[in-house]
């Protein structure tokens, strides 16, 4: 696969990725969900740590180093991406390290920017774009989380389990973006694909 064609998919994935999340702040209230289906939300949060709402303590040095930590790392895969299309390494390797890069870089474009650019969210009010009244700093911003699929909303466990027995449960309540799922297809590719993403070659 040429540099041209996995950077042609790095492009489309953040473009998909930063349409969806400017829609979404613009015209959303933060916590609003609306239902397509029985099994798929839209719903807007905003995380300010890392996958999974997982937070660095100390939000602004936490969140510093998180967003130099994606910065470095956006580096790294980029220079793995570059050098697996010179090596001609397999196309599913080259597909996932670009959808990895796309995604990485598709929240720390939310990390660096968004809060220089939005005014808040919140629960009664939509975010437009300001800069005179931004709500955060520059390495400071939110990242826009919209994508809710709840497999098992009002679930039970059976009563005859014990300590859990009767308590309510929900599966999959994880709320993710486009550039979340981009990282999450492209660990697929390379777990269900190993062997071809990493072909062993004859000495």
């Amino acid at each position: 696969m040429s540099l041209k064609k996995a950077y042609l998919i790095v492009i489309l994935v953040l473009l998909v990725d930063q349409i969806s999340k400017i829609y979404i702040k613009t015209h959303f209230r933060l916590g609003e969900a609306k239902e397509v289906f029985s099994w798929f939300y839209i719903q807007f949060i905003e995380n300010d740590g890392m996958a999974w709402g997982t937070e660095i303590p100390g939000w602004l040095g936490g969140k510093l180093t998180l967003t130099l930590f994606r910065i470095l790392a956006v580096g790294g895969i980029g220079w793995w991406l570059w050098d697996s299309v010179k090596k001609k390494q397999s196309p599913y390797l080259i597909v996932s390290i670009a959808l990895i890069l796309a995604g990485a870089f598709g929240n720390i474009i939310d990390s660096v920017l968004y809060g220089l650019i939005f005014d808040h969210s919140l629960p009664g009010k939509v975010a437009t774009f300001d800069t005179a009244n931004h709500y955060g700093t520059f390495l400071h911003g939110k990242v826009v989380d919209m994508l809710y699929f709840p497999i098992i909303k009002d679930g039970h466990f059976p009563t005859w389990l014990p300590i859990i027995g009767g308590k309510e449960f929900s599966f999959f309540n994880a709320i993710f973006n486009v550039a979340d799922a981009a990282i999450s297809v492209a660990v697929g590719i390379l777990i269900v694909f190993n062997k071809k993403a990493f072909p062993k070659h004859e000495a």
